[in-house]
């Protein structure tokens, strides 16, 4: 099996690093092309509680001109010298990972847990769960380091 394109999924937090190196080896020892992405949420679950949809909008609009600066510096730090794409994307995270990896024909998914256990798990759910669950690719899922 030949790796030619891998989709790294960053959250943009310090463990985004850790994953990053792993995506960046892969990509290093395959001479693959990487895709990087961030998932911004769209907050329109939020319309119709008293909150205008162009105050919604606005907000996404910031947190996406706030996420492409972010992802640029990401990048440039983590991923310098190989090929690379990035791109920040607004929706639910595990639904936009898999649909993009199927969109660019990846061949493998690297991204991140978050390590949670019990209650918070059970409230917060676990995008890289789904995303393990649903993807067609490989999916190399990296824990934080404690």
């Amino acid at each position: 099996m030949q790796l030619n394109r891998i989709l790294c999924a960053v959250d943009l937090s310090d463990h985004s690093r850790q994953v990053a190196q792993y995506a960046a080896m892969l990509a290093k020892a395959t001479d693959a092309h990487l895709i990087v992405i961030y998932t911004a949420p769209s907050l329109s679950q939020y319309v119709g509680f008293h909150v205008p949809p162009n105050t919604i909008e606005n907000f996404v609009g910031e947190i996406v001109s706030g996420a492409e600066k972010a992802m640029e510096t990401f990048v440039k730090e983590n991923f310098a010298g190989l090929s690379v794409s990035s791109k920040v994307l607004i929706g639910y995270a595990a639904e936009e990972i898999i649909n993009r990896a199927e969109e660019e024909n990846v061949d493998m998914i690297v991204m991140g847990t978050h390590g949670r256990k019990g209650i918070d798990r059970i409230l917060f759910g676990s995008v890289a769960e789904k995303v393990v669950k649903n993807a067609k690719q490989p999916v190399l899922t990296i824990r934080p380091a404690r």
